[in-house]
């Protein structure tokens, strides 16, 4: 990419913010707006003499209010859209493309709590799912663009591919932690070229699996030298995008299955996360009340990502019996789905107990995620992992980022990946 070329390509990125910050908060005043409806008119509904109906004579003005000003906020929006419409296209980032990493943490972090909204609406504030080696892009997700393909010659390119996939809220930049980084740490141990993957963290797991799916395709084609492995490492949620990821090419029976080497989970909630579950039921009470309603409302702003990690559901299928994700049984009937053959799995899981099956290791594990959720053991045996002891690491006193610049975990990361 020419110096002009990246020039337009920045000037393009602060348009783009320029709209997608604008268009949040003219969609964030039309929520407000609603929500401030739906308490007035609670309120006042709940203020009425028992046997009257409980509806207010003042309601229907009420109600004109709030339309007359969602419909201004409204136009405005219109109108400014247009303007954002009207100015000149600029050509989309390509490979090769450098990333900012400061703005890479911001709109990670607002893709991870809004990011199915964002796609939904169209908000250029949304992550398209990436390749990245060294901080550029390597292949982008949209195969129309101008730049559809890899970057060229890439430094340093080997035979072994890690695909290493990031939790919620993260950026690909998050891997480094404390001047350490996983997959540079293994580039130099066992000679893998580590791959960072860029993606909205706020879309379903199984919908980012099946677009990493294809990506991988399409890198696994134009690499430069003939590939002998592809492995993952996948932190958080960055695990089960991994299995679905798996699940989705052997649904369409991918050709680069066959280059199946190590799948490494890094404190994933293969079997859900507790925040998640415990906010659904702080989500559910709270709607219950009258008065707290709009709050239970509101909650249900968080993302497809997030309520999916409630049972660590990976499948599109775990949502068919009840498709509403926020309804109290959802993702609970979640099928059992083996580890894909082609590939060793491997788990780490941290506590930050003294010592396995005390109280602090019982009741919080790494802080946010149970030991046996991210071992993958469960009581039913037909989604138990069963994983062997020499393919699971414990790390005691360790908390859930913690694992990102372990020492204990670098050191058996090597330790399978080179086996």
């Amino acid at each position: 990419m020419t110096s002009f070329d990246f020039g337009l390509s920045a000037l393009r990125s602060l348009r783009d913010d320029a709209e997608g910050l604008f268009r949040l908060g003219s969609d964030g005043i039309d929520g407000a707006l609603a929500l401030a409806e739906e308490s007035h008119l609670g309120i006042l509904s709940a203020m009425q003499p028992f046997g009257t109906g409980g509806t207010s004579p003042v309601a229907p003005f009420v109600r004109l209010f709030y339309r007359a000003m969602r419909a201004t906020n409204g136009l405005v929006a219109r109108g400014v859209g247009a303007g954002f419409a009207l100015t000149p296209a600029l050509p989309a980032a390509g490979a090769g493309t450098m990333v900012d990493p400061w703005r890479d943490i911001a709109v990670a972090a607002l893709n991870g709590v809004i990011g199915d909204h964002l796609e939904a609406s169209g908000n250029p504030l949304a992550v398209s799912m990436a390749l990245r080696h060294r901080g550029r892009m390597l292949v982008p997700g949209d195969p129309s663009t101008s730049h559809s393909g890899t970057a060229g010659p890439i430094e340093g390119a080997g035979d072994h591919i890690l695909i290493m996939v990031h939790g919620l809220c993260m950026a690909d930049v998050f891997w480094h932690r404390y001047g350490h980084h996983h997959g540079r740490h293994l580039r130099d141990a066992v000679g893998v070229t580590p791959i960072g993957v860029a993606y909205n963290t706020g879309r379903h797991i199984s919908a980012n699996g099946r677009d990493l799916a294809h990506l991988i395709q399409r890198l696994a084609a134009t690499w430069p030298v003939p590939l002998r492995r592809i492995s993952f490492l996948g932190y958080s949620m960055g695990g089960l995008v991994t299995r679905a990821c798996l699940a989705a090419a052997r649904a369409a029976d991918m050709d680069w299955l066959k280059l199946g080497g190590h799948a490494v989970y890094l404190g994933a909630p293969h079997h859900g996360a507790p925040l998640e579950r415990g906010g659904h039921a702080l989500q559910t009470m709270a709607e219950l009340n009258p008065f707290l309603a709009p709050l239970g409302r509101l909650a249900r702003l968080r993302s497809a990502g997030i309520t999916d990690l409630r049972h660590g559901s990976i499948v599109a299928e775990d949502r068919e019996a009840i498709p509403d994700r926020f309804h109290r049984k959802a993702g609970i009937a979640r099928k059992p789905r083996p580890l894909d053959p082609a590939f060793r799995h491997h788990v780490v899981a941290g506590t930050l107990g003294r010592q396995r099956g005390d109280a602090t290791d019982r009741m919080m594990g790494d802080g946010l995620v149970p030991v046996d959720s991210a071992f993958g053991s469960h009581p039913d045996r037909a989604y138990d992992f069963g994983l062997a002891p020499e393919d699971r690491l414990l790390v005691r006193r360790t908390g859930h980022l913690d694992l990102l610049s372990s020492r204990p975990v670098a050191a058996r990361l090597a330790d399978w990946i080179s086996s």
